[in-house]
């Protein structure tokens, strides 16, 4: 019985595949059908041809073969006359033995091409599913870094949106998905990165991958580049833009489809070149020329987009310590350090008369200048000491990094640092929204959003919410990415939840106003993924392209075993059959080529897996047919029926672990991913 280990590790967001039924069926059928045409080549009687396997629901005979399909599709069988996993003692029987047409009559290097026969068809229509995808073309995300999450390996290092990724540890890469696969796959062990900047400057970097709070796998932080297309909408409820945003209010509106081309008198080419812009000129109302699908040739249309204020509470926090420092930046430059803490920039108090939370944008409008920084700085053993540090900002604009989850700090990018908010409120605006509810000192403990975007956005799950709680205490501070979140919601609503300084706590609600001093550089505009297309010219270099794909995706399930074994990945990052057919549905609706590929995917996958070492797979079999040929006698029944009841015990157990986990873990019955 070949039964179909499901190990399939999904290494990044992996999605959309055609129908899990057909795939499935298809990739079992032909690993069967090399079983069943060289044991008939071999003269061996087969039994029975199984698709899946345990009872059986269809069967048809057509001479001596029995043709079925049975009721668990994860797997399926070829039953030869003297060979059952079911009844191991065949194997050691005289009787079946002294059949010509018996699979144990056989010689051993005929039952090894039997035994092997499956796996090589996975792996030849592994390759003809690659090639026929590469002569169609595949759309893959590029390897351009989109953002790099703040204090992140691969912000550390000084990553940045639109540098590409060439080589990781001297090997050529083509997709991002590479990054993904190098970082899960690495160890915790550095990474050699070379490639380019936005700007076209070669680069050579050293990453460390790192395994977060709440992460399964190795990361360094990355996400992959979007374009500068609008997408167009999935549905009548979808929009290219974000409603109540001032490009939702643009008059003539944005379409699906549409292609920023430039804003003003700037040419837009990528992605790096629009979030600088809209960051440079945050204040303004800027005009995009977009490119309309449908437009005659070289015809654009102007949208004029008014500038985008902040949500503002009417407060200021007190600034937390420097959490992380970006490699090269200016702040490594002037020797700053974390754990420093900036108390007043030219002479100007950090809580009190600068908000911490304007800082980003503040250093960016002081690119080119020296700026004095009085730094608080701890040293073991010693009391805390203040110092002048001088530096200069460069041009990189601020809230261009957001804090997108919990527990992440705030970062200046102008400068390279990220730091936290600290739960104290240091000032309250006199006239603003937080006026005579809040007050210096008292300490925030817990923030509530209010808005009916969250029941918008929840609407597909079993318990729409519409609020959204954020814990800001000890070892929990949110309050940038609930300021952060804030920002994205329409009409919100905030209660905080505060400790007063004489140490009574209470609920307060802030109905947050726009801040006419204090914009932001996104204007509401959605961008789709950024994709290239790889393609062969021809069937030769499509082959080409194959066989190199075939060779990594063998090696990287083999080094996913390997990371999986030394608990450098987590067993929470397998799928199972529920997983797989998830993805299976999704990726059927990008295309036939799409498709081709996870078919390819999935023939390598069984190919390899099946080959392992353990009894009832393929690889099992051989290593008694490995022995039998060394010593000239098979091992005794008692031997083949212990390590063929294990192996099945442990491909069940293996089983039901992983649909274990597609139900409770990634919950693909109630939305998960």
């Amino acid at each position: 019985m070949d039964a179909f280990v499901l190990l399939a590790v999904t290494l990044a967001n992996v999605q959309s595949i055609v129908t899990a039924a057909i795939g499935l069926g298809l990739v079992i059928f032909f690993h069967e059908l090399g079983h069943f045409a060289v044991a008939k080549w071999c003269n061996v009687q087969v039994e029975r041809f199984s698709i899946g396997f345990g009872p059986i629901l269809l069967q048809k005979k057509y001479g001596e073969t029995e043709y079925a399909l049975s009721l668990i599709p994860f797997g399926g069988y070829v039953k030869m006359l003297g060979q059952d996993d079911a009844d191991p003692s065949q194997m050691t029987d005289t009787d079946l033995e002294a059949n010509p047409r018996s699979y144990t009559s056989k010689t051993v290097p005929q039952r090894m091409a039997i035994i092997s026969a499956g796996v090589i068809m996975n792996v030849i229509t592994g390759l003809l599913f690659f090639m026929l995808a590469f002569r169609s073309g595949v759309h893959v995300p590029p390897p351009i870094i989109g953002d790099a999450a703040i204090g992140q390996p691969a912000w550390q290092a000084g990553l940045k949106t639109g540098d590409t990724i060439e080589k990781i540890n001297g090997r050529e890469i083509s997709t991002f998905m590479d990054i993904v696969r190098a970082s899960a796959l690495s160890g915790g062990e550095p990474l050699k990165l070379e490639g380019k900047t936005a700007e076209g400057t070669p680069f050579d970097k050293t990453v460390t991958p790192r395994l977060g709070e709440s992460q399964t796998r190795m990361q360094i932080g990355a996400e992959p580049s979007v374009s500068i297309t609008l997408p167009k909408p999935a549905d009548k409820d979808s929009h290219p833009v974000a409603p109540g945003t001032p490009a939702a209010e643009a008059n003539p509106t944005f379409d699906g489809g549409d292609r920023i081309v430039g804003i003003d008198d700037q040419q837009i080419e990528n992605y790096a070149q629009l979030r600088e812009y809209l960051a440079e000129h945050r204040r303004d109302a800027v005009t995009f020329k977009v490119h309309r699908d449908g437009a005659a040739k070289g015809e654009v249309v102007d949208i004029k987009v008014a500038p985008r204020p902040f949500h503002t509470l009417g407060f200021a926090p007190l600034m937390g310590k420097i959490e992380s420092i970006q490699d090269g930046s200016p702040a490594q430059k002037s020797n700053l350090q974390v754990g420093d803490t900036i108390i007043r920039i030219n002479g100007q108090s950090v809580g009190t008369e600068l908000n911490p939370l304007h800082l980003p944008g503040w250093f960016a409008d002081h690119q080119g200048e020296t700026v004095e920084l009085s730094i608080q700085r701890e040293e073991p053993g010693k009391a805390a000491k203040e110092m002048t540090i001088s530096i200069t900002p460069i041009k990189r604009g601020g809230w261009l990094e957001a804090p997108r989850d919990k527990n992440v700090p705030l970062s200046i990018p102008a400068i390279g640092i990220a730091y936290h908010m600290m739960s104290t409120v240091s000032k309250v605006d006199e006239d603003g929204p937080a006026a005579e509810k809040l007050k210096a000192g008292d300490r925030i403990t817990k923030i509530e959003l209010i808005s009916t975007d969250f029941q918008k956005s929840s609407k597909n799950s079993k318990e729409p919410k519409d609020r959204e709680s954020f814990a800001v205490k000890e070892g929990e501070r949110n309050l940038g990415v609930a300021f952060w979140i804030l920002q994205q919601l329409t009409k919100p609503k905030v209660n905080l939840t505060v400790t007063t300084a004489e140490g009574q706590e209470k609920t307060v609600e802030i109905e947050p106003i726009a801040d006419k001093e204090w914009f932001q550089p996104n204007r509401g505009i959605q961008l789709q993924n950024l994709s290239i297309e790889q393609k062969g010219e021809n069937l030769s270099e499509a082959w080409t392209m194959a066989v190199s794909h075939t060779r990594n995706s063998a090696a990287e399930i083999y080094m996913t075993l390997s990371s999986l074994i030394s608990q450098k990945l987590s067993i929470k990052e397998l799928h199972g059959p529920f997983g797989i057919a998830k993805v299976a549905y999704v990726v059927a609706e990008q295309g036939f080529a799409d498709f081709l590929m996870f078919l390819g995917f999935l023939s390598i996958n069984l190919a390899v897996l099946n080959f392992l070492p353990i009894p009832v797979l393929d690889g099992g079999h051989m290593v008694f047919l490995i022995w039998e040929g060394v010593t000239g006698r098979k091992p005794s029944e008692k031997v083949q029926a212990a390590a063929i009841y294990i192996g099945m015990a442990f491909v069940l157990s293996l089983m039901m672990l992983v649909i274990y986990l597609d139900i409770f873990h990634h919950k693909l019955f109630s939305g998960g991913n």
